[in-house]
Order: structure tokens, then sequence, then C-alpha cells
């Protein structure tokens, strides 16, 4: 390794020394905020957000100390300027170190020897175990000449792409190019498509521009909606928690599909082609709404509320009256009490009309009415309590419902998708799952009501009685104390913490922004799910047409507009930074022989090993040759089910192993993927995982 010039070991000394102190300031910080006391209400939740906050930069620098450096550039006046994972400043805050997310950072990514933005040179460090291990310099025009560099010639971006893979993917935030840079930091308004084939960085632009919106979009701050990172499967969140705090970031919220839906936990994939193909339709959603109107009918009948001094008549236009209460807003769990309760205000008004008003006190008629058992029993039947799940299971195995509901479904379609009443639920599932739980909201809502309610009255009774003994006991005629009689002030006694907290589920949104990764794969009805969950539209959309296993005829944009989009934005990713040309040569073929149109991304990665083959048999053999050739560094075995994980060998399917990469992939069978376009893209996206070595096994003959 060259030999650190002395600027930047002083520098970089100071930046160990701020970082230490910085530890010591926020474990002293951390350790008061931890000993004082809760609190109540605001102040907690206060406390609690300070105390993340905080623990969440002392953990970024605890994961990389002085390392959290990636480089520093020079301007045309000789003026230094450090880059990093986040800001570091002295005790007299200056800054040591630029966050990489700032304006002022930006030419660290993005300027070319064609536009430099002003800068006469750049240096970008490699660290391993919290030591420089080597650096690369470049030069941008005459006015770096002077400059003290160690050139590379192919840049620091592509002589690390030579180096091997680590368990998670390498970390390339201090060699991001220029048009990714770009990407990372266009605004958020609208719908940015990030389209791109394997090796393109399409997930490296993903994660980076999570972090970097979450830095500079004050809309997507906590309170004000915050970000949602979807990922195609588990593998992939894994590698999102692994590299997000690298880049700044702790917390992000990240989720699959299946996690939005309660009942997604242990789905498994839909084995029927039609049955998947008939609940991808977004159109099959429309059954939700007169699925459960069926449960929100006027009654026919006129209903009589006895009580001790009247009977009450319910007629529908009563019933019809309390319905209108209601805005359209509510879920049907959660309007529930609301038509209740004015159901009961019509029908304690219908009776105090019809009896002599010193006979019976309207809070006394009211509670008969609002007690009466046959009553409370109409009123379930007329709308009850419903459960997301019991309703879709009952479109599927009642025929007649799902006609009443989907009557554009011809009969045989309707045939496709009944099911046993308690079948698993699938994949397909989860869009209507996900509708109907939205549309219905908590079941528990009114016993979350009710629990409330009881808090409240115990609450604000046992305050009656302090205030009482006060005011008993108090013999000042001077004293304030009587003011206390005013119900405003005794509402203000009441805890405001009395009632906790309802439980939140924090992936039902809205969220200001969502990221979406592997985007190609999403059906229509799926797109639904986080359309619900994101009112402004304001999406980056990350994916490969060819590389969607259902096909993917219109354009990004014809089918963003199509499913509610309005502005939609493309950029385009050409550059195969990742797979060898070796690879790449052996792949390309077997996607465009199914999709000709196929964005097959041009290889830059010259030299690779070349692609192996031979049987099945052969495996175990592939295997434990290149872990005794290969200290450090992941392989990966696909097609080979039986097959059980260890500490650096993987066992994936295709779908599995989307999004991520290592440095060997062992092919196994590639031929019993199955035919058609779902077989090609299983192969391509197989065979294009490999970073340094391919090999296929396929049966003899």
């Amino acid at each position: 390794m060259p030999t650190l010039i002395g600027q930047d070991a002083a520098h970089l000394a100071m930046v160990a020394a701020a970082i230490s102190a910085q530890q010591a300031t926020l474990k002293a910080q951390l350790a008061e905020l931890r000993r004082a006391p809760g609190g109540r209400g605001r102040g907690a939740m206060d406390r609690d957000l300070e105390i993340h906050r905080l623990s969440g930069r002392l953990g970024v620098l605890q994961r990389f100390g002085i390392d959290v450096c990636l480089g520093r550039i020079v301007d045309a006046a000789g003026q230094s300027l450090y880059i990093g994972r986040i800001g570091v400043v002295d005790a007299a805050g200056e800054p040591l170190i630029i966050d990489w997310r700032t304006p002022a950072a930006e030419p660290f990514f993005a300027a070319t020897a064609a536009h430099p933005m002003g800068l006469v040179s750049r240096r970008r460090y490699r660290w391993v175990g919290g030591r420089i291990v080597d650096y690369w310099d470049e030069v941008f025009g005459d006015a770096g000449a002077d400059q003290p560099v160690a050139l590379d010639q192919d840049s620091a971006f592509i002589a690390s792409l030579g180096a091997s893979r680590s368990p998670q993917m390498r970390d390339v935030l201090a060699t991001i190019q220029a048009d990714q840079d770009a990407i990372i930091r266009a605004g958020s308004a609208g719908a940015l498509v990030v389209d791109g084939g394997p090796g393109t960085g399409k997930t490296v632009v993903a994660l980076h521009r999570a972090a970097y919106l979450l830095y500079a979009d004050v809309r997507l701050a906590g309170a004000h909606g915050g970000l949602l990172f979807v990922g195609p499967h588990r593998h992939y969140l894994r590698y999102v928690a692994d590299v997000l705090p690298g880049l700044g970031e702790e917390g992000v919220l990240s989720c699959t599909l299946g996690d939005l839906v309660p009942d997604g936990a242990d789905v498994r994939p839909e084995a029927v082609a039609e049955v998947a193909r008939l609940k991808a339709d977004a159109r099959l959603l429309d059954a939700v709404e007169p699925a459960v109107a069926l449960y929100e009918e006027l009654p026919t009948a006129d209903l009589i509320v006895e009580t001790a001094w009247v009977d009450v008549r319910l007629t529908r236009a009563e019933w019809a009256e309390a319905f209108e209460a209601v805005d359209d807003g509510p879920a049907h769990n959660e309007a529930r009490d609301d038509i209740w309760e004015a159901l009961v205000d019509i029908a304690t008004e219908i009776g105090l009309s019809q009896v002599d008003s010193e006979e019976v006190e309207a809070a006394q008629l009211r509670h008969a009415i609002a007690t009466n058992e046959d009553f409370g029993d109409a009123f379930y039947r007329v709308w009850p309590i419903l459960d997301a799940a019991d309703l879709v299971g009952d479109l599927w195995a009642v025929p007649a419902y799902l006609r009443r509901c989907a009557p554009w479904l011809a009969p045989d379609e309707r045939a496709a998708l009944r099911r046993p009443e308690g079948s698993a639920w699938t994949t397909s599932d989860l869009p209507m799952l996900d509708a109907m739980r939205a549309r219905l909201g908590d079941p528990k809502a009114s016993l979350h009501r009710r629990r409330e309610q009881a808090i409240l009255a115990e609450d604000r009774a046992y305050m009656d009685r302090v205030v009482d003994d006060l005011l008993q006991a108090n013999d000042d005629p001077e004293s304030p104390l009587p003011l206390l009689n005013r119900a405003s002030l005794r509402d203000d006694l009441l805890h405001d913490d009395a009632v906790p907290a309802a439980e939140r589920d924090p992936l039902a949104g809205p969220f200001a922004h969502i990221i979406v990764d592997e985007a190609q794969e999403l059906t229509d009805a799926e797109w639904q799910m986080l359309l619900r969950r994101c009112p402004s539209r304001s999406f980056t959309i990350v994916g490969d047409r060819a590389q969607a296993r259902a096909g993917f005829a219109e354009s990004w944009k014809q089918r963003l507009i199509r499913l509610g989009f309005e502005d939609v934005r493309q950029a385009q990713l050409n550059l195969n930074y990742r797979t060898p040309q070796e690879v790449m040569d052996a792949a390309a073929p077997v996607i465009t022989a199914v999709l000709p149109d196929a964005n097959v991304p041009i290889s830059i990665r010259p030299g690779g090993a070349p692609v192996r083959y031979g049987t099945p048999d052969e495996l175990d053999a592939i295997v434990a040759d290149w872990l005794a050739e290969n200290a450090t560094g992941v392989a990966c075995v696909i097609g080979d089910p039986g097959r059980a994980d260890s500490e650096r060998v993987r066992s994936l399917t295709p779908v599995e192993a989307k999004g991520l990469e290592f440095d060997l992939v062992v092919l196994v069978r590639p031929d019993a993927f199955g035919d058609g376009v779902a077989g090609a893209v299983d192969r391509y996206v197989a065979m294009t995982r490999a970073t340094q070595q391919l090999v296929v096994l396929t049966p003899a003959g």
C-alpha cells in the first residue's frame, strides 16, 4: 500500500479523537436519560425518541469508528473536504467529515473527467478492520497535475470489483458512479423507475436512495409519514439490515409483501396457474365492497324496543338515519360504535316524545334502551363485527357469495377460485386479505373503546374523590380551590396517559415514500397493497422487465399509469459492474431466446474465470474444492433443494437469490426450472448471481 500522505494521517487522527469523544458524550447522555423518570404522555414519548436517536448515532460510531471516512476531495483553491458515512465535528463544532448525503459531498460521487464540478482530485479509501489498506486517486484536468496522488488507471470502483466478496454484498458507498449518484439524489415527488439488468447496481441505488431521502427530505421524517423499503424475500431483508446502518441510517422500516398482512407470515406459493392469474387481477379486489355491504344492509322489518315507560318503534327510516350519521371514512368495525350511539340517541328521542317529561329522565330512558338485550342482538345482526380472513374465506368457499360479489367472473373462473373452508392461504391471497382488512378495520375496535371509557371513568372518579377531599378540608375563604368545581378544570386533572396507547400496525401507513426492489414481479393486485399505503404516489421503483417471471409486455410507464400513477420518470442503468463477461456471455442467450427485447447490460468485468460445466454428481467435490481454495467469500448452490445451508455455502431457489450476489454459483439441473418465460428468467437470474465463478451442472447425455 502507498504510504499514507501526512495530511491525511493528521486529519484522520483528529477524526479518531473526535469520534472517541463523541462516543463518550453519547454514552453519558444515554445513561442520564435512562436514569431519569419515565414521565407521562408527550414527555415520555420525547424521552424515548431521544434515546432512540442517540442510540442510533452511537451505533454508527461504534460500528465503523474511524473508517466512517470514505475519502476526500480537493477543489481548485487547494481546499480539502473529507466525506463520510455521517458528519463528524470537532469540539469547537468545526466539520472534520461531511455526511455523504449533503450537497457539498455530491462531487465526491458525481464528478467526472468531462464534468469535474470544481475538483482537481478525488481520493477514495479502502478500509479493512479499521485500517486503510489501499486508496485510489483521480485527477481532473491540468490543475490536478501537481497534486500528490496515487493513481490507478481503472479507478477505485473498477479496481474494487476484483476483490473477493464478503458474506454480505460489498460496501460500495465510496464507489458510486455519477449516473447512480444522480438517481440517488433525485427528488421524491412522483414515481421514479430505476430500470437495469443484473449487476448494474439497482439494489445499491435503492439502498443508498433510502438513506439519502431519509436524511435530505423533510417530508420523510418520522412524524411526517416516513419511508418503507419493500424487498422480495427474507434473505434480501437480512442484507438490507446489514447494509443500511453503514450508510448512516439505523432502524429503516423494511418488509416483504407478506409482512403487510398478519396472515402472510406462513403463506405458500399458489400452485395453480389459473388461480394465480385470477387473483393477480386488481379487478378482483372490487369484490371487497359488495362482500362487506352484505353485512351493512338495513333491516326489512320494524323493531320494537321495550322499556318500563314506553315501547319505542324503530323503522327502516330510523336505521337509515343512524347509518348516515357516519361518514364514509371509518372502516366497518370502527364505524360500529358511532352508528350504535346514533341509533340509541334516535330511539331515546322517539321515546321521550311519547312520554311525560316528568315521568322519566332522558338519561334513564337512554340507559334502558342501550341495555335492552333484544335491541343489542338486533343491532349485531344488522352491523356485526367482521374478520377479514373469515370474509375472504367465505368468498372462496361459498359459490353464491362470490357470484354476488364478483358477477363479472365466468362460471369456470368461479369454479377455479373455489377452495375448501379452512384451506391454507397462498401468496395470491395477500392482496384480497389486505384490501378486506383495510375495509373492515380492527375487529377489536369496540372492545378497545369500551376499555378506554372504563379507564377514563375510573380515573375521573378517583380525581373527583381527591377534589372533594380537598374542598372539604379547605377553610380558607380566599383559597382558589373552589375553582375546582368547574368541569373544565376537573377534566384537566385527568392523567393524559391514563388510557394506554392503542397498538398501531407500523406497516399500515400511510407512508411519505415507498421504495420497491424487484418491482417487476408485483402483480396488479399486489401493487394496490402499496398504493393504499402511499396516497401521494411517491415511489422509487427498482426492477428489470427481463427478470419478470410472469412476463412484462408493457413499458414501465404504461403499466404504472394504468395502475394509478400520474407522474412517472425513468432512469436506465446499462453497465454491468458485477458479473464477469464470461458469465454474461453464457447467460444472455438464455433470456434473449424468450425475450428478444430483454435489457441485457454490457459487462465491464473482463478476465473472469471461464464458465465450468459438469454433472450433478460433481457438486460436493466442486464445493469442497472451492472452500479449500478460498478462505473468504460465499458460495451459493441453486437448484438442489435438499442441501442444508452452512456458514459459507447457501442453498437457495432462483427467487430467493434475487437481489443477492455470491463469489461462486453452482447451478444444478437448470433445465428442471421449467420452460417458457418463467424457467428462462430463473436460469438467467441464477447464473448472473456469480461474481467470480459460475458452474453449471446438468445430467450426462
